[in-house]
């Protein structure tokens, strides 16, 4: 499970910064990519990456502001071109499924791929599976905007083989039948109970990811205990009239609800073009006395999301 930014710039394109846009490459877990909004020229900033288009399974936009969607039209066209065939899901306030659909009838966009919408008003689970569960609920800003809150089901233990070989259990198909968790009767007539030769299962791991917002308690509950918390961080923490003034944080009010939340890593995006170089990193820097596991991310970094217990790096 990695994170890899496309876009970290807050309102429109810089230099340095292209506008919103986050990847969730789930290629070990399921073999796709889930978007966080698809601000404009995402899809060029995805040919810098390994990402396919055709593995973008899921698209979840936070709000309908220009620098989060005036991407879309254009890679929902391009994955059509570029081998997309199966179906793909978008997930967003009302109104992204007419913004969608007239910018493709008006161009006379015909996909090769089925196309699905899930209009929210609310929060709540949006999605669960076997392997994940998503949830949305609404923050603080001056239109309809949603963060997400992404889990992953536990992995199961592994097969504690040494103890197998202890009970002098002859490896083969029966290993895997234990791993299973199935009860299996040996040829000298013993009888064993798969459970008790597998290991604690593997938490699975949290990832929450926040739109354009003040701070609010519904971020800290999206967050909680999360891995990873992605928020925008607008202003430096000298900033808080102006970021309440446009329905904002700063990256102080971002580090305070990381610490609430319990988090095990803060990154910082959507920062605006006002800060640039070592400006850009003092957004970080001047807030780890409040959550020292803070990061600024720039356009095209890969965070690995590890296990817990495996080693955390940016």
């Amino acid at each position: 499970m990695e994170l890899e930014f496309l876009g970290t710039g807050a309102g429109s394109p810089s230099k340095l910064r292209n506008v919103s846009s986050t990847a969730l490459k789930l290629l070990d877990e399921r073999n796709a990519v889930w978007l966080f909004d698809v601000g404009e020229a995402t899809q060029h900033q995805i040919l810098k990456t390994t990402i396919r288009p055709r593995k973008i399974e899921k698209i979840f936009i936070t709000h309908l502001h220009g620098d989060h969607i005036y991407g879309l039209p254009g890679l929902l066209s391009s994955r059509s071109f570029q081998g997309g065939s199966g179906p793909l899901t978008i997930y967003g306030p009302a109104g992204i499924r007419e913004f969608v659909l007239t910018a493709l009838r008006v161009s006379g966009t015909r996909l090769a791929y089925s196309l699905h919408f899930v209009e929210l008003t609310r929060g709540g689970i949006i999605f669960q599976d076997k392997t994940f569960t998503v949830t949305a609920a609404k923050l603080d800003h001056n239109i309809a905007c949603f963060g997400y809150r992404i889990v992953e089901a536990d992995h199961q233990g592994e097969l504690l083989v040494d103890k197998l070989r202890a009970d002098n259990v002859p490896s083969g198909p029966i290993y895997g039948q234990l791993k299973a968790g199935k009860t299996v009767t040996l040829p000298d007539g013993r009888t064993l109970d798969g459970h008790h030769y597998i290991g604690p299962a593997q938490p699975g791991r949290i990832v929450a990811i926040m739109g354009d917002t003040r701070p609010t308690d519904n971020t800290v509950k999206l967050a909680h205990n999360a891995d990873v918390l992605v928020h925008e961080a607008t202003f430096d923490k000298s900033e808080s009239r102006m970021a309440k003034k446009y329905y904002h944080s700063t990256s102080e009010q971002a580090a305070k609800i990381a610490k609430k939340a319990g988090v095990g890593k803060l990154l910082l995006t959507h920062i605006s073009a006002r800060y640039v170089g070592k400006a850009a990193y003092q957004l970080a820097y001047q807030v780890r006395d409040v959550f020292p596991r803070t990061w600024v991310v720039n356009d095209l970094d890969v965070v690995k999301i590890p296990f817990v217990g495996e080693e955390q790096t940016k």
